[in-house]
């Protein structure tokens, strides 16, 4: 590889606050300090998390530009940037890239059933207009698109792309792709459950949901792991695993939000279609995770 990687450890998929009809952006900046006072290693904005699908293009070009700001280059901004449009998804990576993004977050044209050849094309377009570093991002379960270890090799052509965002749960499939990409670029865990075995394949790190709630465990999962401690990061892991679990009980991002409702951190608010979480989902949720608020909340203390 000729080209540092974008981050490496654990990048946060931020959830973007609502109030009412628009963009809480007090709990957004409360949401960022509380990321960057616990260590992560980037932050990723207007991604699945962030609800991008509900975000006008003022609204993301807005929200990239605030994270850019509050940051204040502290770590790494990664700005979401798909589109099943290849002209919006190059829009908005253009828009990202004037904000100040550091690198840009692509996932797979949805619906179309673009083709091989139809995916190198919508890649090397945004690459070529934004300018800046491009994560492929893949999760086949919201897109119906899945990009096979032989066309993420080839994607690793385009001199733009910078990483791949790999998020389906097949470690076979997963296996294959750092074979024959993992000279070529880097691969990020989208499955925060499968951290670790990414980790132990080569994985530079993780763009993570539920490091929303928990950044500390999940930068101290992969430390541990750096440092050759798998007892552990085996520990840690183990201990996410139920929230892990119950953070996707219903669609992203309803339950992260629902958590950070709790902790006090913003509203639980999403956009329609979808819905806050239900309440007795929410009560086994906030259990779960009681340990982590608990840790978490002990940095806030010294703040």
């Amino acid at each position: 590889m000729t080209h540092p990687p974008v981050f490496k450890g654990v990048a946060t998929a931020l959830a973007t606050p609502f109030y009412k009809d628009g963009i809480d952006w007090v709990s957004f900046g409360r949401l960022i300090e509380f990321q960057l006072a616990r260590g992560v290693d980037a932050l990723v904005v207007c991604g699945t998390t962030g609800e991008s699908a509900t975000l006008s293009d003022e609204e993301q070009a807005m929200a990239v530009d605030f994270c850019v700001r509050q940051t204040r280059g502290r770590v790494p901004v990664i700005a979401g940037a798909g589109s099943n449009d290849t002209r919006r998804a190059c829009r908005l990576a253009e828009r990202a890239a004037i904000c100040g993004a550091d690198a840009i977050l692509a996932v797979t044209p949805y619906y179309n059933k673009a083709t091989a050849n139809g995916l190198f094309g919508h890649y090397r377009a945004i690459c070529e207009i934004a300018g800046k570093p491009v994560i492929v991002y893949n999760v086949p379960s919201r897109t119906g698109v899945n990009i096979t270890p032989e066309q993420y090799a080839h994607l690793c052509e385009l001199p733009g792309v910078a990483g791949i965002k790999e998020a389906d749960a097949d470690l076979e499939k997963t296996a294959r792709t750092f074979a024959l990409c993992r000279e070529k670029t880097y691969v990020y865990c989208g499955n925060d459950a499968l951290f670790l075995p990414f980790l132990a394949l080569g994985g530079a790190g993780a763009v993570s949901v539920i490091s929303n709630a928990a950044p500390m465990r999940m930068k101290k999962l992969y430390s541990a792991f750096a440092a050759g401690d798998i007892k552990t990061a085996l520990r840690i892991q183990d201990g996410l695993t139920e929230t892990e679990k119950l953070l996707f009980c219903e669609p992203n991002p309803v339950p992260v939000k629902a958590l950070l409702s709790h902790m006090g951190l913003c509203r639980p608010d999403v956009r329609l279609p979808l819905t806050e979480m239900e309440k007795e989902k929410a009560r086994k949720l906030f259990a779960a995770a009681e340990e982590i608020i608990k840790s978490e909340d002990a940095v806030t203390e010294k703040e």
